[in-house]
């Protein structure tokens, strides 16, 4: 009788939960702090001058967040600077981006037989969007090349995040992904860069890797409430594999472009089912016949959550496939690095008796507090 109690009592919360999930499509969210890697393309106008397109938050750079550390801008001690530049109108913010392009040359943002010093080309920053909505703007420098210059390398300053870089207008184009502080390859002007299949695989292993740890704290807590279901080894093993095969299916699909769905309702939703697996292991003690089911249908969410960041980075053209896959199989080591690091921290108490009582049931109802707030968050806010 006390469990089916405690299960229509779980049933009842969940279903508080979800049904409110609809209104994150129209209702107003705070997604002005989020942060998005920057794309910069790259074109060589007749071996005389390089350009470089930014699809670029100008309002981070200015404001000196540290986006290799930041995720959110309220993350960051200049926050606040980065709120009151979101609030200035275009024109206002446009005069401030030659300060960032002086500081971007002084570091040397590209080379070839020698520094290269680039101007601004164009500025264009979107009017008209409301202040709960991040503002990318366009920038564009160019730079003159010196006489015989075949190829250039780009120095990605140190704090400025993830830089997705593109090589336009030649055949077997480069394309790369550069951390902050971190230098591109030489790129030769007349193409042929473009990444083999094992380096395509290797290069993007660390983007996902790095979307769970450190970057990824709502699939961290998802992969924590999982783990405290139970001390035991094959629950966790038919959670991690349903919740695995699932969003490798929809990565895939969203990837590909076959399926899309508005980021406004997949957020809060994967806020939920943080909730509910951390709901369930205050209830459960161990692994019931339908969890792996519940698992696989938020594991689906999981996946458009993933395909969303690489929409955010893009893949190279030719090596799609092995790009695709080494962007899961770093989400994998990502999340069992998660549950390797949560055995070394309790699991030496796991069977005490005391374990579920004493550290379980409040890890979890901690992780449902958390994944309640974002909802709320996502949704309202």
């Amino acid at each position: 009788m006390m469990s089916s109690l405690n299960t229509f009592i779980l049933k009842l919360l969940l279903l508080g939960v979800m049904s409110t999930a609809g209104l994150a499509i129209t209702a107003p969210r705070g997604l002005s702090h989020e942060l998005v890697p920057t794309i910069a393309d790259m074109t060589v106008l007749d071996a005389q001058s390089v350009v470089l397109d930014f699809r670029i938050n100008l309002e981070a750079f200015l404001a000196g967040v540290d986006l290799d550390a930041a995720q959110n801008t309220d993350d960051d001690d200049a926050g606040e600077a980065y709120t009151t530049l979101r609030g200035l109108g275009a024109s206002e913010l446009r005069a401030r981006v030659p300060q960032l392009v002086d500081l971007w040359n002084q570091a040397r943002l590209g080379e070839a037989d020698g520094a290269l010093v680039f101007g601004i080309t164009r500025v264009e920053v979107p009017e008209g969007l409301s202040e709960e909505l991040p503002r990318i703007s366009l920038l564009t420098l160019t730079a003159l090349l010196p006489e015989g210059a075949r190829n250039m390398t780009l120095n990605w300053p140190d704090g400025s995040g993830a830089l997705v870089l593109r090589q336009q207008g030649v055949d077997a184009p480069f394309t790369g992904y550069l951390a902050g502080g971190e230098t591109s390859p030489p790129i030769a002007f007349a193409g042929g860069g473009a990444q083999s299949l094992s380096e395509a695989f290797f290069g993007y292993i660390p983007v996902g890797f790095d979307h769970i740890l450190p970057k990824g704290l709502d699939h961290i807590l998802f992969v924590l409430g999982l783990f405290f279901l139970s001390a035991r080894v094959r629950p966790l093993v038919w959670q991690v594999s349903a919740f695995t095969l699932a969003h490798t299916v929809t990565l895939a699909l969203g990837a590909l472009g076959v399926v899309s769905i508005n980021p406004a309702l997949v957020e809060p939703l994967i806020a939920a089912s943080i909730v509910f697996v951390a709901i369930e292991n205050v209830f459960a003690s161990g692994l019931n016949p339908w969890r792996p089911v519940v698992i696989f249908c938020f594991g689906l969410l999981h996946g458009l959550g993933f395909a969303s960041v690489l929409g955010d980075f893009g893949l190279p053209e030719g090596q799609f496939v092995p790009a695709l896959i080494g962007f899961n199989v770093g989400v994998e080591l990502g999340q069992l690095t998660v549950i390797a690091i949560a055995f070394a921290c309790v699991g030496w108490f796991a069977r005490k008796e005391w374990y579920r009582a004493r550290i379980a049931v409040p890890a979890s109802c901690a992780i449902a507090a958390v994944g309640a707030y974002w909802f709320v968050e996502r949704v309202f806010l």
